[in-house]
Protein backbone atom coordinates (compact mmCIF):
# COMPACT_ATOMS: atom_id res chain seq x y z
CA UNK A 1 0.00 0.00 0.00
CA UNK A 2 0.92 3.40 -0.83
CA UNK A 3 2.80 5.64 2.24
CA UNK A 4 2.52 8.68 3.40
CA UNK A 5 6.26 10.09 2.73
CA UNK A 6 7.85 13.01 4.85
CA UNK A 7 7.82 14.94 2.21
CA UNK A 8 3.83 14.88 1.63
CA UNK A 9 3.17 14.94 5.09
CA UNK A 10 4.86 18.20 5.00
CA UNK A 11 2.89 20.08 2.39
CA UNK A 12 -0.13 18.83 4.28
CA UNK A 13 0.92 21.58 6.38
CA UNK A 14 0.37 20.11 9.93
CA UNK A 15 1.72 21.95 13.22
CA UNK A 16 4.24 19.86 13.15
CA UNK A 17 6.20 21.06 9.68
CA UNK A 18 4.51 24.50 9.98
CA UNK A 19 6.62 26.85 9.47
CA UNK A 20 6.97 29.87 12.47
CA UNK A 21 5.79 32.65 10.21
CA UNK A 22 4.55 34.90 13.07
CA UNK A 23 8.24 35.18 14.25
CA UNK A 24 8.63 36.56 10.78
CA UNK A 25 9.57 40.36 10.04
CA UNK A 26 7.60 40.67 6.40
CA UNK A 27 8.05 39.92 2.97
CA UNK A 28 11.31 42.25 1.12
CA UNK A 29 10.11 43.20 -2.04
CA UNK A 30 10.28 46.24 -4.40
CA UNK A 31 7.00 48.76 -4.37
CA UNK A 32 4.73 49.07 -7.42
CA UNK A 33 5.41 52.35 -8.74
CA UNK A 34 6.23 54.07 -11.77
CA UNK A 35 8.08 57.41 -10.92
CA UNK A 36 11.55 57.49 -9.54
CA UNK A 37 10.85 57.69 -5.83
CA UNK A 38 13.75 57.93 -2.73
CA UNK A 39 13.72 56.42 0.59
CA UNK A 40 15.55 56.34 3.89
CA UNK A 41 17.15 53.61 5.59
CA UNK A 42 15.71 54.18 9.17
CA UNK A 43 16.72 50.44 10.65
CA UNK A 44 18.85 47.24 9.72
CA UNK A 45 17.20 44.09 11.35
CA UNK A 46 17.59 40.63 11.20
CA UNK A 47 15.10 38.00 10.06
CA UNK A 48 14.87 33.93 11.20
CA UNK A 49 13.42 33.51 7.90
CA UNK A 50 15.98 35.07 5.54
CA UNK A 51 19.94 34.81 5.64
CA UNK A 52 20.39 38.28 4.74
CA UNK A 53 19.94 41.62 7.08
CA UNK A 54 16.71 43.59 6.10
CA UNK A 55 16.62 47.19 6.08
CA UNK A 56 13.29 49.34 6.55
CA UNK A 57 12.82 51.69 4.33
CA UNK A 58 10.57 55.02 4.30
CA UNK A 59 10.12 56.90 1.38
CA UNK A 60 8.98 60.30 0.31
CA UNK A 61 5.80 59.03 -0.89
CA UNK A 62 4.94 58.34 2.55
CA UNK A 63 5.62 54.61 2.01
CA UNK A 64 7.35 51.64 3.91
CA UNK A 65 8.70 48.54 2.85
CA UNK A 66 11.35 46.19 3.66
CA UNK A 67 14.50 45.21 1.04
CA UNK A 68 17.49 43.16 1.47
CA UNK A 69 20.47 44.92 2.46
CA UNK A 70 23.51 45.44 0.60
CA UNK A 71 27.02 45.11 1.64
CA UNK A 72 27.95 48.63 2.81
CA UNK A 73 24.89 50.32 3.83
CA UNK A 74 24.23 52.24 6.58
CA UNK A 75 21.16 53.63 8.59
CA UNK A 76 20.58 57.33 7.32
CA UNK A 77 21.55 56.08 3.64
CA UNK A 78 19.33 57.28 0.46
CA UNK A 79 18.56 54.89 -2.30
CA UNK A 80 16.53 55.28 -5.48
CA UNK A 81 14.11 53.48 -7.71
CA UNK A 82 13.84 54.26 -11.31
CA UNK A 83 16.26 54.32 -14.52
CA UNK A 84 17.63 58.05 -13.52
CA UNK A 85 19.58 56.41 -10.35
CA UNK A 86 23.07 56.38 -9.61
CA UNK A 87 24.81 52.70 -10.05
CA UNK A 88 25.24 53.00 -6.12
CA UNK A 89 24.87 49.98 -3.93
CA UNK A 90 21.06 49.65 -3.10
CA UNK A 91 19.37 51.48 -5.76
CA UNK A 92 16.92 50.08 -8.22
CA UNK A 93 16.95 49.89 -11.39
CA UNK A 94 15.39 47.89 -14.66
CA UNK A 95 17.77 45.47 -16.37
CA UNK A 96 17.41 47.79 -19.31
CA UNK A 97 19.58 50.57 -17.33
CA UNK A 98 21.67 48.37 -15.95
CA UNK A 99 25.40 48.35 -17.60
CA UNK A 100 26.98 45.20 -18.30
CA UNK A 101 29.64 43.59 -16.00
CA UNK A 102 27.23 45.30 -13.18
CA UNK A 103 26.99 43.19 -10.31
CA UNK A 104 22.91 43.03 -8.74
CA UNK A 105 20.97 41.11 -6.92
CA UNK A 106 17.18 40.33 -5.64
CA UNK A 107 15.83 39.62 -9.38
CA UNK A 108 12.16 39.94 -10.78
CA UNK A 109 11.23 36.82 -12.63
CA UNK A 110 8.32 38.61 -13.68
CA UNK A 111 8.05 42.73 -14.11
CA UNK A 112 6.28 43.69 -11.03
CA UNK A 113 6.42 40.39 -9.02
CA UNK A 114 9.37 41.86 -6.35
CA UNK A 115 12.08 39.64 -6.48
CA UNK A 116 12.86 35.97 -7.37
CA UNK A 117 16.23 35.22 -7.82
CA UNK A 118 19.52 35.78 -6.01
CA UNK A 119 18.64 36.62 -2.25
CA UNK A 120 20.61 34.86 -0.31
CA UNK A 121 22.95 36.27 1.82
CA UNK A 122 26.67 37.55 0.13
CA UNK A 123 25.59 36.15 -2.70
CA UNK A 124 25.57 38.43 -6.19
CA UNK A 125 24.67 38.48 -10.00
CA UNK A 126 26.28 39.90 -12.69
CA UNK A 127 25.16 41.46 -16.40
CA UNK A 128 26.42 39.84 -19.28
CA UNK A 129 24.74 40.86 -22.04
CA UNK A 130 21.60 42.32 -24.00
CA UNK A 131 19.40 40.84 -26.56
CA UNK A 132 16.31 41.94 -28.28
CA UNK A 133 14.13 43.18 -25.32
CA UNK A 134 16.21 40.26 -22.97
CA UNK A 135 18.88 40.54 -20.73
CA UNK A 136 21.42 37.89 -19.80
CA UNK A 137 22.45 37.57 -16.31
CA UNK A 138 24.96 35.06 -15.01
CA UNK A 139 23.73 33.69 -11.83
CA UNK A 140 25.75 32.53 -8.58
CA UNK A 141 25.09 29.09 -10.18
CA UNK A 142 27.16 30.05 -12.86
CA UNK A 143 24.37 29.67 -15.26
CA UNK A 144 23.45 32.13 -17.51
CA UNK A 145 19.31 32.88 -17.33
CA UNK A 146 17.25 35.36 -19.94
CA UNK A 147 15.59 37.73 -18.10
CA UNK A 148 12.89 40.49 -19.57
CA UNK A 149 14.26 44.18 -19.89
CA UNK A 150 11.92 45.19 -17.58
CA UNK A 151 12.79 43.14 -14.95
CA UNK A 152 14.10 45.08 -11.93
CA UNK A 153 17.20 44.51 -9.73
CA UNK A 154 18.98 46.19 -6.96
CA UNK A 155 22.61 47.37 -7.48
CA UNK A 156 25.57 45.77 -5.25
CA UNK A 157 26.63 42.42 -3.67
CA UNK A 158 23.88 40.99 -0.60
CA UNK A 159 25.31 41.75 3.23
CA UNK A 160 26.41 38.86 5.12
CA UNK A 161 29.07 37.22 2.97
CA UNK A 162 30.76 35.40 6.10
CA UNK A 163 27.49 33.24 6.70
CA UNK A 164 29.18 29.92 6.02
CA UNK A 165 32.26 30.48 7.32
CA UNK A 166 31.33 30.01 10.68
CA UNK A 167 30.84 26.74 11.48
CA UNK A 168 27.88 25.20 13.35
CA UNK A 169 30.44 23.27 16.04
CA UNK A 170 27.01 20.40 17.16
CA UNK A 171 24.07 18.97 15.22
CA UNK A 172 22.12 20.39 17.75
CA UNK A 173 22.69 24.44 16.80
CA UNK A 174 21.64 23.15 13.06
CA UNK A 175 18.97 21.38 14.05
CA UNK A 176 17.23 24.56 15.06
CA UNK A 177 18.66 26.81 12.47
CA UNK A 178 17.05 24.57 10.05
CA UNK A 179 14.02 24.46 12.05
CA UNK A 180 13.74 28.34 12.36
CA UNK A 181 13.23 28.37 8.55
CA UNK A 182 11.27 25.43 8.62
CA UNK A 183 13.56 22.95 6.45
CA UNK A 184 14.06 19.04 6.21
CA UNK A 185 16.87 18.37 8.73
CA UNK A 186 18.72 15.99 8.82
CA UNK A 187 17.63 14.14 5.15
CA UNK A 188 18.13 10.45 5.82
CA UNK A 189 17.81 8.17 2.28
CA UNK A 190 14.95 6.14 2.01
CA UNK A 191 16.91 3.12 2.74
CA UNK A 192 17.59 4.07 6.59
CA UNK A 193 13.78 4.97 7.41
CA UNK A 194 11.47 2.78 8.82
CA UNK A 195 8.87 0.82 6.83
CA UNK A 196 6.09 3.07 8.06
CA UNK A 197 7.88 6.14 6.67
CA UNK A 198 9.32 5.38 3.49
CA UNK A 199 8.57 2.56 0.55
CA UNK A 200 12.62 1.62 0.40
CA UNK A 201 12.82 1.31 4.27
CA UNK A 202 12.31 -1.52 6.69
CA UNK A 203 14.90 -3.77 7.47
CA UNK A 204 17.59 -4.33 10.07
CA UNK A 205 20.22 -6.67 8.06
CA UNK A 206 23.18 -5.60 5.45
CA UNK A 207 21.16 -6.03 2.56
CA UNK A 208 18.80 -2.35 2.80
CA UNK A 209 16.25 -1.07 0.68
CA UNK A 210 14.36 -1.98 -2.16
CA UNK A 211 13.70 -1.79 -6.02
CA UNK A 212 13.73 2.25 -6.85
CA UNK A 213 11.56 1.44 -9.50
CA UNK A 214 7.79 2.58 -9.20
CA UNK A 215 5.60 0.58 -11.14
CA UNK A 216 2.95 2.41 -13.66
CA UNK A 217 -0.22 1.10 -11.38
CA UNK A 218 1.48 2.63 -7.75
CA UNK A 219 -0.13 4.41 -5.41
CA UNK A 220 0.89 8.26 -4.59
CA UNK A 221 2.71 7.43 -1.64
CA UNK A 222 4.60 4.64 -3.53
CA UNK A 223 5.85 6.73 -6.69
CA UNK A 224 9.66 7.40 -4.99
CA UNK A 225 12.78 6.57 -7.27
CA UNK A 226 12.59 5.34 -11.44
CA UNK A 227 9.19 6.31 -11.53
CA UNK A 228 8.01 3.51 -14.59
CA UNK A 229 10.89 3.75 -16.56
CA UNK A 230 10.86 3.31 -20.23
CA UNK A 231 14.04 1.37 -20.16
CA UNK A 232 16.70 0.38 -17.24
CA UNK A 233 20.14 -1.40 -17.80
CA UNK A 234 22.04 -1.89 -21.23
CA UNK A 235 19.87 -2.03 -24.10
CA UNK A 236 18.82 -5.07 -25.38
CA UNK A 237 20.34 -5.95 -29.18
Amino acid sequence: MGKRLIQQARGKGGPTYRSPSFRYKGKPCYLSVKENIQGEIIDIIKCAGHSAPLTVLKYNNGFMNLMIAPEGIRVGDMISYGGKSDLKGGNVLMLKDIPEGTSVYNIEHQPGDGGKFVRSSGTSAKVLSRLKNKVVVLLPSKKQKVFDEKCRATIGMIAGSGRKEKPFLKAGVKYYKMKSKNKLWPSVSGTSQNAVDHPFGGTSSSHKGKPTIAPRNAPPGRKVGSIRPRRMGRKKK
